[in-house]
C-alpha cells in the first residue's frame, strides 16, 4: 500500500463565511489543490496536457463528499490523497482533509476523475507511460 499524497492549506478570510466558517464548497476547492499538486509531483503539468486546447485534461465525473466538521478561519489544513483505482479512462482517489492542530477529521471525499478530450469533450484512454505513474501511487484503500 502506497503512501497518501500530502498537501497543506491555510484557510483565509476568502474561504470563509460571515462567521469565520469554511464554506462548503471550498472543501472541493482545497481537494482539486491538491490532486493537481499529485498530479505536478509525478512530473505532470496539467497545462501541458491541455496542450492549447487540443490536448486532455483530468475532470470530474463524480464527487461524493461527507462533512464532519468545519474548518474555521486560519486553521492548517493536510488534505491527503489516495489513487484507488486507475482504469482505461479514469481514476478514482479518497481525499481526506483534516485540520493539523488536532487531526480533526474534517471531510471525506470520494472522487471518480474521467480522461477527456478537450476537442470533442469524449472519453480518451490514459496513455500507458501516464498509467505507470498514477499507479504508482495506488493504494488499497477504497
Amino acid at each position: 500500500m502506497s503512501l497518501p499524497h500530502v498537501h497543506q492549506i491555510r484557510v483565509y478570510w476568502e474561504d470563509t463565511d460571515a462567521g469565520g466558517i469554511v464554506y462548503h464548497s471550498n472543501y472541493l476547492n482545497f481537494a482539486e489543490r491538491a490532486r493537481t499538486e499529485m498530479v505536478r509531483q509525478l512530473g505532470l503539468k496539467q497545462s501541458d496536457l491541455a496542450a492549447d486546447g487540443q490536448g486532455h485534461v483530468f475532470a470530474v465525473r463524480r464527487a461524493e463528499i461527507d462533512f464532519l466538521k468545519s474548518a474555521k478561519l486560519d486553521d492548517l489544513l493536510q488534505v491527503e490523497t489516495n489513487v484507488t483505482q486507475v482504469a482505461g479512462a479514469s481514476m478514482e482517489l479518497a481525499q481526506t482533509i483534516r485540520r493539523l492542530d488536532d487531526g480533526a477529521v474534517l471531510a471525506c471525499l470520494h472522487i471518480k476523475l474521467a480522461f477527456i478530450g478537450l476537442a470533442d469533450g469524449r472519453p480518451a484512454r490514459i496513455p500507458a507511460w501516464m498509467k505507470d505513474k498514477l499507479r504508482d501511487l495506488e493504494s488499497e484503500r477504497r
